[in-house]
């Protein structure tokens, strides 16, 4: 079992055991309703049908993106001008057969028509629990009514309700759930035939700056769009769950973005200036108000599609999904050489026979880097692990004795 340590960071400090095999640290949480104000707090949390206690990052609230959420997408080629044709692809689709993201400019995009065209490919869900009702997003999969969302918008549902773009309802059953990444993969018990899959880009392409649009019902407004760009890329975003032991501990490497996104967006897509999903709703950061409810600040977070993809192929297949595995406990750290200080996360121990033993990672190495992705502490570190595949090798940089050094893992399989 994988620990995490103090943050570095001037925010509420939280320690919550990882058993991913990398440590991480709260400073973030998924999007949702009462937020308390900033300062010393318990572990955010995730409990209730949609909305989840937050904690402090940097001075703002970071709330679940449940409670009245709508969105779904389709992709579309980005020919001339307004003409758009809709892409012919099932999803999900693995990274290396997903389309390269739009990179054209706000001004080339044209919102409207995206939006017109991605519009059948969203529902909303409605969920009902033992302590009441709850809405959120879902973006569809497959003609056969498979529908991606978060796992806080159905977490604790007893009935769930999907309703499509022409307002027509249907009945859905849960095919499999996932704490760790905040992710669940429902089903229509009986889909109509018309349904229009969504198409997903390759996240790895997507790049700070570009022009994008997400889909929702905020604040129970259905069929809302909000667009904006690519802020900033591999956030690391934290929730932590009702497990005692952390083990459904929420870890993403996130798209950040400014386009608006509220209370009710969860489980939506971020799209792009072609209508590609790059991304799916999950968090925002807010300042809490004095009824404890924060909104859009300009700071909305998104599990890339990439992650989102990976984790809906294995919950379609079992109903579980795995994760990539490490083996280290870290902790926020630093490490000083030549004037500079470089930022990581701080070995603390190395379980055996794991894959960061084959590489001889040891007990204070600061890893500081993966695959050219900055990792600034133990968030950050299990994160972007959890966001890749199993058997995948990557290339880290740890810096040891004062010296930067790169080391080849080959990620294994977390231990159930």
């Amino acid at each position: 079992m994988s620990a995490a340590a103090t943050p570095t960071t001037a925010i509420p400090a939280v320690s919550t055991p990882d058993p991913a095999g990398t440590a991480a640290t709260a400073g973030t949480v998924m999007s949702g309703a009462a937020a308390p104000a900033p300062g010393p707090a318990p572990a955010p949390s995730r409990r209730g049908p949609g909305w989840g206690g937050v904690t402090g990052l940097v001075a703002l609230g970071m709330l679940l993106s449940s409670g009245a959420t709508l969105g779904g997408v389709v992709a579309y080629d980005q020919l001339s001008g307004s003409d758009l044709a809709p892409i012919v692809q099932e999803a999900p689709v693995s990274s290396a057969e997903a389309r390269p993201a739009a990179l054209s400019s706000g001004e080339d995009a044209d919102w409207a028509r995206i939006a017109e065209l991605v519009g059948p490919s969203v529902v909303a869900i409605h969920v009902s629990t033992g302590s009441g009702t709850s809405q959120g997003t879902g973006v569809i999969l497959d003609e056969q009514g498979t529908i991606l969302t978060n796992n806080h918008v159905v977490e604790g549902a007893q009935g769930v309700e999907v309703t499509t773009s022409d307002g027509l309802s249907y009945p859905a059953s849960i095919v499999g759930t996932d704490s760790i990444t905040d992710l669940a993969v429902l089903r229509m018990d009986s889909a109509p035939g018309d349904l229009q899959p969504a198409a997903f880009a390759d996240s790895t392409t997507v790049e700070v700056g570009q022009p994008v649009m997400a889909l929702g019902t905020p604040l129970g407004l259905r069929n809302t769009v909000t667009t904006g760009i690519v802020s900033a890329l591999d956030r690391p975003v934290t929730a932590s769950g009702e497990e005692s032991d952390g083990s459904d501990t929420t870890y993403s490497s996130a798209i950040q973005t400014d386009a608006a996104i509220n209370p009710g967006n969860s489980g939506g897509p971020l799209v792009d200036a072609a209508g590609q999903v790059i991304g799916i709703n999950t968090a925002i950061a807010g300042i809490p108000n004095a009824s404890g409810q924060a909104g859009s600040i300009g700071l909305g977070f998104a599990i890339p599609s990439n992650t989102a993809t990976m984790i809906a192929r294995q919950l379609q297949e079992d109903g579980t999904a795995e994760h990539a595995f490490l083996g280290v406990t870290s902790k926020d750290g630093s490490s000083s050489e030549g004037g500079a200080t470089h930022r990581g996360a701080e070995v603390v121990s190395v379980e055996q026979q794991s894959p960061a033993s084959e590489v001889d990672l040891r007990e204070g190495d600061l890893i500081i880097e993966v695959d050219d992705v900055p990792v600034g502490g133990a968030a950050a570190l299990t994160g972007v692990v959890r966001g890749l595949e199993i058997d995948s090798t990557h290339r880290f940089e740890v810096v040891r004795d004062g010296a930067v050094q790169m080391l080849e893992v080959t990620l294994g399989v977390r231990p159930s």
